[in-house]
């Protein structure tokens, strides 16, 4: 396993993660949690990832119960804040829901305390110094460790840098996007000025696009495929996209990997991605995944330049 740091702190994550998100509490429970996230750190994995809203907080609880098997140093744990309920005071960046919200995370983990905290989203109606004041806050009080945002635009990050910096309070860390092959003009083009200003850590999100590029669906939905999976793959896939999706399969058969593995090693080569968060139902599907790690050195300049003219086709 190779481990990158988390931009210019100092905490070092694996360069492949592994997530709960769409799977703990809605298809897996603590048993198969458990082997998953044995499987995955017996690779290697030492960073795995969650938020206060996946299955309503259950999937908290699920890890919690599987996280019991490591030992707390050994492991970077992480949760995202934004989503925690019904109540007018139970959404968004305020101070009051982030200290709420995180103490009630950390009870469903079971944890003291996690390495990495996330606001999930940017909330319009908070100051951004009211979101900073907090994450600092939770960060000199043991709570958490570092302090990122999720899906912030360059210009709320730049806000929060300044926010910090002004009044002397520690600034975001890192960064959880959305990074794949069809999905790139934020973190290349909008961030590009934050990475060279402030060397922003990145743990980015759904590689696959949500599927997409796996190479299950190079033909297109078929009826057997589930309505909760067609919801999240369709809006990938168009007709441009389906060609370039099948050149993608045709280049990964040809190197003698999956089309999930050259994908995900894709956003690896990136240099400012800090870790790949992966998500799996079942251990095949995990270690298949991990093994996108072998795949990267297939990846020289001339196969890159390769995938650059198939995703611009």
């Amino acid at each position: 396993m190779e481990y990158r740091r988390l931009g210019n702190a100092g905490i070092q994550v694996s360069a492949v993660s592994f997530g709960s998100w769409v799977t703990f509490g809605t298809q897996i429970g603590v048993a198969e949690a458990s082997s998953l996230l044995k499987a995955a750190f017996d690779h290697g994995i030492n960073f795995f990832d969650n938020a206060e809203v996946y299955a309503n907080g259950r999937s908290e609880e699920i890890m919690g119960e599987a996280l019991k098997q490591f030992t707390r140093e050994d492991i970077v744990v992480s949760t995202k804040i934004f989503w925690g309920g019904d109540g007018p005071n139970d959404v968004g960046l305020s101070r009051k829901h982030l200290i709420e919200g995180t103490r009630k995370s950390l009870q469903r983990l079971q944890l003291e305390y996690v390495d990495l905290l996330f606001c999930h989203r940017p909330d319009p109606d908070t100051p951004i110094e009211e979101t900073v004041r907090a994450m600092n806050y939770l960060i000199d009080h043991g709570y958490t460790f570092y302090w990122g945002t999720s899906e912030w635009s360059a210009a709320e990050l730049q806000e929060a840098f300044t926010c910090a910096e002004r009044l002397g309070l520690i600034p975001p860390s890192m960064e959880q996007p959305q990074y794949n092959m069809l999905v790139r003009d934020r973190f290349e083009k909008e961030y590009a000025p934050l990475f060279e200003s402030y060397n922003l850590g990145t743990t980015i999100w759904s590689p696959l696009a949500s599927g997409a590029l796996s190479g299950k669906y190079n033909d297109g939905i078929k009826p057997e495929h589930s309505q909760e999976r067609r919801k999240w793959v369709e809006r990938y896939l168009n007709s441009g996209t389906l060609a370039k999706l099948k050149a993608l399969g045709t280049m990964a058969t040809e190197l003698g990997i999956s089309q999930a593995q050259l994908s995900i090693a894709w956003c690896l080569k990136n240099p400012r991605v800090s870790t790949v968060i992966l998500g799996a139902s079942n251990e095949s599907q995990l270690l298949e995944n991990i093994a996108a790690l072998d795949a990267l050195k297939l990846l020289d300049d001339t196969q890159m330049t390769r995938i650059q003219e198939i995703l611009e086709g």
